[in-house]
């Protein structure tokens, strides 16, 4: 389940710095999750310089781009966890990217076991013990 959206400056960035910054993702998400690499997704959302505006100033007029993030998790997932992957996802886009660490936001959205579906089946029934195991940790 663990999937997470960069929102990126279409050409800003290199191939290679965006593939960089999706490996480095999948690996941090496994690593705080203790997620098999098999459910991990992670996209790059692209806009152009024309429709991003940051500080009321649009990138294709001289803005600097203010890349942000959000990914999503199962709710139960422990607060350290939801904090370790908003500090680490923020720290892959300086890292990564070259992004001024103040110009990157980010959250999380957890979602309800009973609301995600995986392969159709509501992760609640797929993923029964996991969650109850969660639970009985918070």
């Amino acid at each position: 389940m663990p999937i997470i959206h960069f929102h990126l400056a279409a050409e800003a960035y290199s191939e290679t710095q965006q593939t960089q910054l999706m490996a480095r993702a999948t690996a941090l998400y496994c690593e705080v999750l203790k997620s098999p690499v098999e459910r991990v997704r992670v996209y790059i959302q692209p806009y152009a310089a024309r429709q991003v505006m940051v500080g009321g100033k649009r990138l294709a007029d001289g803005a600097v781009d203010a890349p942000y993030f959000h990914f999503l998790v199962l709710e139960g997932r422990p607060l350290g966890e939801r904090h370790a992957l908003l500090s680490g996802f923020t720290e892959l886009i300086v890292d990564c990217l070259g992004v001024e660490r103040s110009r990157v936001r980010g959250g999380c959205w957890p979602i309800s076991p009973e609301d995600w579906a995986i392969a159709g089946t509501p992760a609640s029934v797929a993923r029964a013990a996991e969650v109850a195991a969660r639970a009985v940790k918070v």
